[in-house]
Order: C-alpha cells, then sequence, then structure tokens
C-alpha cells in the first residue's frame, strides 16, 4: 500500500479554487459538470470522478476554453505577457499550442529548486547557464552555417548546439561546445541526456578536460542508464533529472539522493495506477493540476508519463512535502509489449540493457506481438558477441519466444520533435486497456 502524503490546507484551497472555477466558467470543462460529485465530497474525491484533460481537448477549446472571463487574450498578446508556443511532440498527433506566461514559467521553475540542495546552491535566477539541447527544442536553428558565440548569446543563457541533426555535429563544433564551456563557465549545465551524451563520448575519447558546472539538469528526455554512464566518464558535477512539461511547468525535481518530488506550491498530481499485471499499484499515470497560472488553467492534463510511487513517502533528503517518486518510468508513447501482452516501461527496458557494455546508443522498434528490432550504435568489434547479450537480455524483458532483430547504424536521429525515442510500439495501443479501473 502506497502512504498519501499529508498536504497543507492551502494546497487544497488551491485544488478546489481552481477546479470550481474551472467547471463553472470554462468551456473547456463545461461536459465535466456531469462527473463533479459536488461540494458534499472531499476534493481529492472530486478530482477522482472527473476526466483527463487531453491534447485533443486542448486543440478544440484553445485558446479561449482555457482562460478565465476576467482575461483579456488579445491584450496579453499585444502587451507581451502572454504568446502562443508550440510543443514538440514526436507527430501532428503529439503536437499542440499553448499559452505562455514565461513569469509564472520562471516562479514555478525557482520552486522547483527548493528539492535539491545543488540547484539551491548554484541556481539564484541570475545565474550562467549554458543549454545543450536540439535547436528545434530551444534556442537559435541554424544547419547551413555554424553561429559564433554571441549569435547563441541571450541574457543569461548560452546555447551550445544551433543543429537539428546532431549526427552534423563536427569534430570543430565539439571541440567548440568544449572550449565555450571553459570560457562561459556556466553554474548550471542544463541538456538533453542523449545530446550531452554524445559530447561525453568525444570528449572520453579524445581525453579532453571539460570544465565542471555547479550542477547539471536533464530535461527534455528520458535519461537512459547509457547516457548516465556516458555523461559521468566525463563530468563529476552532480546532476539531478527535472521533469515538466509546456503545459504543466515544472512538475518535479529529482533531490540529490535521487528521488524526485512534487513542485506542490505549483501543481496538484494524480495518479492513476497501472493493473497489477502491468505494473500497478506502483506504476502510475500522472494527471497534473497547475496552480497560480492566471492565464492558463490546466485542470488533470494527461502529460503522458508514467511514474513509480514511493510506497514510504518518505526520502533521505528530509524533503517530504507533496508526492515522493522512486522513478519517472518513461512516456505513454515509448511503451512495449512482452510476448504474452504485459506492459513494459520504458524503464524496465533501459535498465536491462543500460547493464550491457559497448553500446553508445539504441532504439526498440515493436512492430507486432512478440517481434522486435533493436537498432544499435556500437563500437565493438566482436558484434556476434554482443548480439548474443543483447538477444538474452530482450528475451529476459519481453520472454523466451521473443523474435529479435538486431541492425546496426552509424547513428541514429531524433524525431521530428528533436527528442530521441529509445523505444516504441508501431501499432496502436489504448491506454484504457492499461490501467486499474476500480
Amino acid at each position: 500500500m502506497i502512504h498519501r502524503p499529508e498536504f497543507s490546507p492551502e494546497y487544497y484551497q488551491k485544488s478546489l479554487d481552481i477546479l470550481e472555477t474551472s467547471l463553472k466558467n470554462l468551456d473547456a470543462y463545461r461536459s465535466w459538470r456531469a462527473f463533479d460529485p459536488g461540494n458534499s465530497h472531499s476534493v481529492d474525491e472530486r478530482y477522482a470522478a472527473l476526466p483527463a484533460l487531453t491534447k485533443d481537448d486542448i486543440r478544440q477549446y484553445f485558446p479561449k476554453g482555457f482562460v478565465p472571463p476576467v482575461k483579456d487574450i488579445e491584450a496579453g498578446l499585444k502587451n507581451g505577457e502572454i504568446h502562443y508556443v508550440n510543443t514538440s511532440g514526436t507527430s501532428d498527433a503529439f503536437r499542440v499550442t499553448n499559452i505562455w506566461n514565461q513569469e509564472w514559467w520562471d516562479a514555478s521553475e525557482r520552486a522547483s529548486w527548493q528539492f535539491n540542495s545543488h540547484a539551491l546552491r548554484f541556481a539564484t535566477g541570475e545565474h550562467p547557464e549554458a543549454i545543450l539541447a536540439n535547436a528545434r527544442n530551444v534556442g537559435f536553428i541554424s544547419d547551413t552555417a555554424d553561429l559564433p558565440f554571441e549569435k547563441r548569446r541571450l541574457s543569461r543563457f548560452l546555447y551550445l548546439n544551433e543543429k537539428t541533426e546532431p549526427s552534423q555535429w563536427s569534430a570543430a563544433i565539439m571541440d567548440r561546445m568544449i572550449k565555450e564551456l571553459d570560457i562561459f563557465k556556466p553554474a548550471v549545465l542544463e541538456a538533453n541526456p542523449s545530446l550531452l551524451a554524445k559530447l561525453c563520448r568525444y570528449a572520453a575519447t579524445k581525453k579532453e578536460k571539460v570544465f565542471q558546472p555547479g550542477l547539471i539538469t536533464l530535461t527534455y528526455e528520458y535519461p537512459s542508464k547509457l547516457q548516465y554512464k556516458q555523461i559521468q566518464r566525463v563530468f563529476t558535477s552532480p546532476i539531478a533529472s527535472s521533469y515538466g512539461t509546456t503545459e504543466t511547468g515544472y512538475v518535479f525535481m529529482q533531490c540529490e539522493a535521487g528521488k524526485f518530488h512534487q513542485n506542490s506550491q505549483f501543481c496538484r498530481v494524480d495518479f492513476q495506477p497501472l493493473a497489477r499485471k502491468h505494473g500497478g499499484p506502483d506504476i502510475c499515470r500522472m494527471l497534473v493540476t497547475t496552480f497560480d497560472n492566471p492565464w492558463y488553467y490546466m485542470l488533470r492534463f494527461d502529460v503522458g508519463d508514467f511514474a513509480r510511487l514511493d510506497r514510504e513517502q518518505k526520502c533521505t533528503c528530509g524533503k517530504n512535502s507533496g508526492f515522493i517518486v522512486d522513478a519517472m518510468e518513461g512516456r505513454w508513447t515509448n511503451v512495449t509489449l512482452t510476448c504474452d501482452g504485459k506492459l513494459v516501461t520504458l524503464r524496465r527496458l533501459d535498465d536491462a540493457l543500460g547493464e550491457l557494455d559497448n553500446i553508445d546508443e539504441y532504439r526498440l522498434e515493436q512492430p507486432s506481438i512478440g517481434v522486435y528490432t533493436l537498432y544499435l550504435v556500437s563500437q565493438c568489434q566482436d558484434r556476434e558477441k554482443l548480439n548474443e547479450k543483447v538477444k538474452e537480455v530482450l528475451r529476459s524483458v519481453y520472454g523466451e519466444k521473443a523474435e529479435i532483430s538486431i541492425e546496426y547504424r552509424d547513428f541514429l536521429s531524433p524525431e521530428d520533435s528533436g527528442k530521441y525515442c529509445l523505444a516504441k510500439a508501431l501499432f496502436p495501443m489504448s491506454i484504457a486497456n492499461y490501467l486499474d479501473m476500480k
């Protein structure tokens, strides 16, 4: 049984305020009124009775359906208080336009720092920060020409990469990144784990000494065990994974003890467990409700990710307010199925493959039940031996009858979103079939 943490009266008041404002005043939630059991029930019971907000809902009701009547969207856009941003989903089905309020976003980020002692020390809000991300996600895009240092600066930020296809990084580009880290000396390095791992493989091969920031935060993608290994060959800096979305701001922050803490000042999180045979009740879908965003009311938004809840809801770091998560399990879009139809989260697959040596990158695709293709980037000379080890590991996850093909590539490209995909099923699935619907 998973213990529920204690929440402050303020947390429940915020939960109640956004619930009632949304149901009474916003078109996006008008049909939800029929599900609400009313104020004779607890706030938690009322939330549990409601549907989940999907990206299809956002497309249908955006923007007015999510903005309270007291706000003038056109005025907010004109004065720069808000603007529209597009998320970088893996396909058109996952892309969506949202309202962006920078002031709220920054406040949400600052609140998340309290859960990591290294962030509290080095992230002041005015600290120099280097960002290593796909230019499709953040920064400046320039695929045809290399941008000079001053063209990749913005306020206190330095964007190390201007390319959308990391396979096109030349040795000169990576040498430049290493040099600029030493020149800029960021207090914090924020990075796509896939891109930082790529840079680290290069630096390790060249035996390059790299500047050590006060903290490395991994964002944008699921950080794999292999990527952690590659990064830690080069960096001794503390590493923390920060979890959030464009719609919901900063939701969880990883503490120095390795667990994830809910940013409960800025969001509510409701958990829907998977059915027991698929990993429940520990592994849950996350539905996030935002607090204090005056422009954009997200109520029980399905962020598309799974988390593994800490059963005791305690952490050795001493921070025990809000939900505590042992691990992020990966996105719904990255789940696969065993030969007998059981759900495999990305974390379960990655934990298994992460124990192997001689793999730089991987992507697993499942075209049908019981059939798997693993794409590998590896410098290993004895591929036959590596293939045997890989198949043994994959069959321990998917079953002895798994049909496994292994294909080697010189590099793996990111999705159209700019993010790397580590695993995916190539056939449709409905999450409703895997949740515990009791």
